[in-house]
């Protein structure tokens, strides 16, 4: 059996197995599409059925959370937590809390995150969990009833040495708190480093807020760099407006950039004078507002309801930032025509298959998310390593090793990518990468 055949059957085993998870199988064809070459220089990975076992989470774990509401109510949400791979390092991955949360989709995340964890040169294997709870419109008690009786499930699957989870969409700063008081309360231990993006109070890290959205800008300016253009002077659209978009938009502006654009999930503002990211702070990080509100302290600016319009603002760079799926492959054709010249991913796969093929058959320069959105992981990684040596860094300290790592990424990816026949294709490059390390791990420790 040659490459492209073990490939493609592989492949159609996990859609015989995996019916109907379109997000996960996805996510599979894209990485495994990047592969065949890698089974070309090594066929013994054929023989180990490396491939068969990379695709197949070593764990599932789903599970009920009851919780009582402010109106004395009992609400049944669903829990889960999908350990992906522990080959180089212990299962590592956030928690999403959203109603759009389900079985396919963690599996996505937890399969992305294995290659991502893996390309960012640290000891860290690929999780993922989450749940079908929204904390929109919820109160502080609601919340952390909720996180409590989450957490006093999920606490049989993870440990410092085990499973560390962190933060993702619906889960912040607030979340991490409660789930980590309970952690230690029913566990009756002060385990610091079970959970990352905690407060600075408590075991968290400098620089973690900001880290995947800085990473993303580190990682783009890389690229920038490499074709001889910079941020200095463009036009700069970022969707979302969570702590990555925030960050995202932060560090374009100090590297002198206009960012002329952002999102939330009811629609998209537009100022060409260049966001004001003080106001978008307040009305987001503070007040937990909407991003229409910007118009009544700008009046001049444009809002647009509908989120997905916002590839439609002409921009020089594209960092889409919100959430899987958001960029299709109109929206694609729609920044090739407006003459945008780079797209980074700031979210896990917010760019379908058709978008990426857009881009790459355009010689758009892009970054993949698993690449260009590690940061946030990275420094969850150090965060750990802090708690393991009770000791903390600077900011400055952590963003160097960000940026160090961020830039490491892109070189590996790229060298990659070179070495396999696929120059200035970086979607291979870091699908190679990612998975290079994995797989030489998996062969150190046999049949497991």
């Amino acid at each position: 059996m040659n490459s492209k055949e073990y490939v493609q059957s592989v492949y159609n085993q996990v859609e015989k197995r995996n019916p109907n998870e379109t997000e996960f199988l996805d996510a599979v064809k894209e990485v495994l599409t990047s592969l065949e070459p890698v089974f070309d220089n090594h066929p013994e990975y054929i023989e180990a059925g490396l491939l068969e076992r990379v695709t197949e989470p070593e764990r599932v774990v789903s599970f009920r959370v009851p919780w009582v509401d402010d109106q004395g109510k009992v609400q049944v949400n669903r829990g889960f937590r999908v350990q992906f791979n522990s080959a180089i390092g212990p299962y590592k991955g956030g928690l999403r809390f959203h109603p759009s949360v389900n079985q396919s989709i963690i599996k996505f995340l937890g399969f992305e995150q294995t290659f991502k964890n893996s390309l960012t040169g640290l000891p860290i294997g690929g999780g993922k969990g989450g749940s079908d709870f929204d904390p929109k419109g919820k109160s502080d008690n609601e919340v952390m009833r909720f996180c409590q009786a989450f957490m006093s499930e999920l606490q049989k699957y993870i440990g410092s040495d085990l499973d560390i989870p962190a933060g993702d969409i619906g889960v912040g700063a607030r979340e991490i708190g409660y789930m980590f008081g309970y952690y230690n309360k029913i566990k009756n231990v002060r385990e610091q480093g079970v959970l990352t993006g905690k407060g600075l109070t408590y075991g968290g890290s400098l620089g973690r807020t900001q880290a995947t959205g800085y990473g993303l800008v580190y990682f783009t300016n890389e690229m920038l760099q490499d074709a001889g253009k910079s941020f200095r002077h463009q036009r700069v659209v970022v969707s979302g407006s969570g702590n990555v978009a925030i960050y995202a938009i932060e560090k374009v502006q100090e590297l002198g950039g206009t960012v002329v654009a952002c999102s939330d999930s009811d629609g998209y503002i537009v100022d060409d004078n260049g966001i004001q990211l003080d106001l978008i702070k307040e009305i987001k990080l503070v007040r937990r507002g909407r991003i229409k509100e910007y118009l009544e302290k700008v009046p001049t600016a444009k809002y647009v309801e509908g989120f997905t319009g916002i590839w439609s603002v002409k921009c020089d760079i594209a960092l889409p930032c919100a959430t899987q799926g958001e960029l299709d492959v109109e929206a694609a054709k729609v920044l090739v025509k407006n003459g945008t010249y780079a797209v980074a991913e700031g979210a896990n796969m917010p760019s379908s298959l058709e978008a990426i093929k857009v881009f790459i058959d355009n010689d758009i320069l892009f970054g993949p998310g698993k690449a260009a959105n590690a940061g946030g992981v990275a420094c969850s990684a150090l965060e750990m390593s802090q708690n393991s040596m009770r000791y903390s860094w600077t900011f400055e300290e952590v963003d160097e090793k960000l940026k160090r790592i961020m830039a490491d990424i892109y070189t590996n990816s790229k060298e990659a990518a070179v070495e396999y026949g696929y120059d200035n294709n970086l979607v291979v490059g870091s699908n190679i990468a990612g998975f290079l390390k994995v797989a030489e791990s998996m062969m150190a420790h046999g049949i497991v």
